[in-house]
């Protein structure tokens, strides 16, 4: 937990920008069962409400009167029957101390509250629920019809939690830098270890493990797969082979739950091939026009859109695509290969503050996100500005079921030679992440560099074996 000047800032800066708006409601998430009752998941705090209270436990709301100034935590005390299984644990007034709130309430007396707040024409601003438990609860507090909670969250509340959450304060920053630095020993531990002979999982666990013991854990399941391709791939279960090039794309998390978000790939066995070599050179020179590009008041749509003219040319070079690169782009033929966007925001969450809705955080009023293939996923596409945290993640993917479709319906055939991309159809994929801070003149890396230039790459997969 942050000092508690901290959480207090944030939220008289929340008032400040809802002015006297009525009652904004914060409900915290509450532990969920695996398969019955007593064994649950791992528990995870909703972000937004760390961001404001900063108090990680389950069973926990809490309200901002915008007209009067209140602010109320609501939580329930543990007792004797608790405390035998979990230890004693901090009251709900040593823990409202704790983020300079003074007033505390037992969480039966939140619907009253809501209630008379509704009864007397006021207004209750809550954000999107994205957890069933919660979704019904806020249903049940305001009476709004459970299937229509979503669509009735604040907009207001969503755009002011948004403004405030983007630009990372410098307590933020020192932790997102613990979270990556944490990230890098688990990155460079993978390609110390992993060997054609053994499973995925066998290093996806030592992966976690290490992120376990330096932090909270991962910040989002481990992708560590042989199949690069399926760009989400959290099956472990495949045999490492010689030949099979490895993508890694984890993530710690610190125990205040700042995230870190690194991909690198690297050969099965100790060197590239050189196909793999031609592959990888090409998307670490796509990162690296993307880094130089990086300031206030530049565009990440334009970024995005430079490393794909990059990759274009580049595919030309090896003989996968043909015709004007930047046409090939406007059309959207680069997409068979990079099929996703250049990057994210990053901070509480790995894809920060998604659950608010990606085109407030990512987009603004008058820049629509593009329904073209590819480029529509695209998370990030606003002016940078000094604060933001975000990924820089180019890949090139051969995704054989892709292939086929765009192949069967002459898609693109003056941009894409099919003939020489069949022959990459084993080929899997490449990805290579850093994490950056826009600063006021520029933009730097996060935490220590992470090797991932081909010779660095290959002297460590050397000694591996």
């Amino acid at each position: 937990m942050f000092k508690k000047e901290v959480y207090i800032r944030r939220r008289e800066k929340l008032r400040e920008l809802m002015g006297s708006n009525g009652i904004l409601l914060f409900v915290g998430n509450n532990d969920v069962p695996m398969n019955y009752p007593a064994n649950q998941y791992h528990f995870r705090q909703d972000s937004s409400f760390l961001y404001f209270f900063g108090i990680d436990e389950p069973n926990f709301s809490a309200i901002i009167d915008t007209d009067s100034g209140d602010e109320i935590l609501f939580g329930d005390d543990f007792e004797i029957d608790d405390i035998i299984w979990m230890g004693d644990q901090p009251t709900v007034k040593e823990r409202a101390e704790e983020v300079g709130i003074s007033k505390t309430l037992p969480l039966k007396e939140l619907s009253g509250i809501i209630k008379k707040a509704i009864d007397s024409g006021g207004k209750i601003h809550y954000l999107p629920p994205y957890r069933a438990d919660v979704l019904l609860k806020i249903s049940e507090l305001t009476g709004i019809p459970y299937s229509e909670v979503k669509s009735k969250s604040s907009v207001e509340l969503i755009k002011s939690v948004v403004k405030l959450r983007e630009k990372k304060s410098s307590e933020e920053i020192a932790e997102i830098e613990k979270a990556v630095n944490i990230t890098r020993e688990m990155h460079i531990e993978a390609m110390k270890n992993a060997k054609p002979g053994i499973y995925e999982r066998d290093i996806a666990g030592l992966i976690e493990g290490i992120a376990l013991r330096r932090g909270a854990g991962i910040s989002f399941p481990v992708i560590f797969t042989i199949h690069g391709e399926t760009l989400h791939n959290h099956y472990h279960g495949n045999l490492i082979e010689e030949g099979r090039l490895i993508i890694n794309d984890s993530g710690a998390e610190t125990t205040l739950h700042y995230a870190g978000d690194i991909t690198r790939t690297f050969p099965a066995g100790k060197k590239f091939d050189s196909r793999q070599r031609d592959i990888y050179s090409l998307v670490l020179k796509a990162q690296k026009k993307a880094i130089s590009m990086l300031a206030p008041g530049v565009f990440y749509r334009d970024v995005h859109l430079e490393v794909s003219k990059v990759f274009a040319e580049g595919l030309k070079e090896l003989g996968l695509m043909k015709g004007e690169p930047e046409e090939a782009v406007k059309e959207g033929a680069h997409a068979l290969f990079f099929p996703h966007g250049l990057g994210h925001m990053m901070g509480l969450d790995v894809h920060d503050m998604e659950n608010l809705g990606e085109d407030y955080v990512g987009y603004r009023e008058g820049l629509k996100r593009s329904n073209q293939f590819g480029t529509a996923y695209l998370r990030l596409a606003k002016e940078l500005e000094p604060g933001f945290v975000f990924t820089v993640e180019p890949g090139l993917y051969f995704i054989p079921k892709l292939i086929d479709l765009w192949k069967s319906e002459g898609k693109f055939k003056d941009f894409i030679n099919y003939e020489k991309v069949e022959t990459y159809k084993d080929f899997g994929g490449v990805r290579i992440e850093d994490d950056y801070l826009v600063t006021e003149n520029g933009a730097r890396l996060l935490g220590d560099p992470i090797p991932k230039e081909i010779d660095e790459v290959e002297a460590i997969r050397d000694k591996a074996y």
